[in-house]
């Protein structure tokens, strides 16, 4: 990945800069605060940032707001302490960072002392987004904000299909939204539920592709055992990684690569089912200012994933499922 490093200090940008480059990544640039990192991601918006928190100037809690309003790309905090800073992390991630570690420091002999964890986070935070060389070289080309479709996104598990068709039901017949469903599903019989969706909905639900666009008025639906991701180029992909996750395709991996790369806010659900994939995902988009629902328990078949939710704190509402649909069509207005 392209990796931007923001700190006042030249001998914490220097190990930023060494450990990026251990970790078989590209230091796209290099910002003294965050006034500059704000210019320079405007200029050039890499796949991932490294942010400082206490900076002259502007610091990286109203850089991290600043950039994920104009050119959002996914965040990490830096700092020299994070228990010392915890309000202050707490506050970007509020702004939309996704993760927080401590910076890295030079040895006496030029190594690099406590990269490790920062690294795994790079590669945890690469794989979720699906970001790379591919994806990135299509950044700029976003359509103006007027373009682009109000997005809806639905993920469920257990119970799923008859929770998302009720929905689906009760969507707007004439809508410009663009609506994505994570739906635990074996891939197999992908093809048959979308066609099922589809007549319970009244509207045409369709496989997403690989390099698919989000359009308005079309609905897409996860057709893969792999993970959907949006790209940083906001079209639809698939990814392998994360492989060890117990549940493909994965609602988290899919709600935290729009909450990266989405310009704009939108509306999103989380319905019935096992254990708690999702919630994260909601969380990250409640971050970026969406409006999140979880179904509640009593037209839950399983309160596994919306009671994630709405202990975290990543829904807005809990709702039952004969309220969902209204209150995503309202979110958006």
């Amino acid at each position: 990945m392209r990796i931007g490093i923001v700190n006042d200090m030249a001998l914490a940008c220097e190990a930023l800069r060494r450990a990026v480059v251990a970790g078989g990544h590209q230091a796209a640039w290099t910002a003294r605060d965050g006034a500059e990192a704000l210019e320079l991601s405007r200029r050039d918006r890499p796949d991932l940032i490294l942010m400082d928190l206490v900076m002259p100037r502007m610091d990286g809690v109203e850089a991290t707001r600043r950039i994920m309003a104009e050119t959002p790309c996914p965040i990490i905090v830096v700092t020299a302490s994070i228990g010392n800073h915890m309000n202050r992390v707490y506050a970007a991630m509020h702004n939309g960072a996704i993760d927080a570690a401590e910076t890295p420091v030079l040895g006496p002999r030029g190594d690099i002392q406590g990269a490790a964890t920062l690294l795994e986070k790079i590669d945890t935070v690469g794989k979720l987004i699906g970001a790379g060389a591919a994806a990135h070289a299509e950044v700029g080309r976003h359509k103006p904000a007027g373009e682009r479709p109000p997005l809806v996104l639905l993920g469920a598990s257990t119970g799923g299909p008859g929770a998302v068709g009720e929905v689906l039901g009760g969507f707007p017949k004439r809508w410009d939204a663009s609506v994505v469903i994570v739906q635990h599903f074996d891939a197999v019989f992908s093809s048959d539920l979308a066609h099922w969706l589809g007549v319970r909905g009244g509207h045409k639900v369709d496989i997403a592709a690989e390099g698919d666009e989000l359009a308005p008025g079309r609905w897409y639906l996860a057709g893969t055992d792999d993970h959907l991701v949006l790209t940083p180029s906001l079209r639809l992909g698939y990814v392998a990684e994360p492989k060890g996750l117990t549940y493909r395709p994965s609602v988290d991996v899919f709600f935290a690569s729009v909450a990266a790369h989405w310009p704009d806010r939108g509306t999103a659900a989380l319905l019935t089912g096992m254990m708690r994939d999702g919630a994260e995902g909601l969380k990250a988009l409640r971050r970026r200012g969406w409006h999140t629902i979880a179904q509640d328990e009593a037209t839950s078949v399983v309160w596994g994933m919306p009671r994630a939710a709405a202990e975290i704190g990543a829904a807005s509402r809990v709702l039952p499922i004969t309220e969902i649909a209204d209150a995503l069509v309202k979110g958006l207005k």
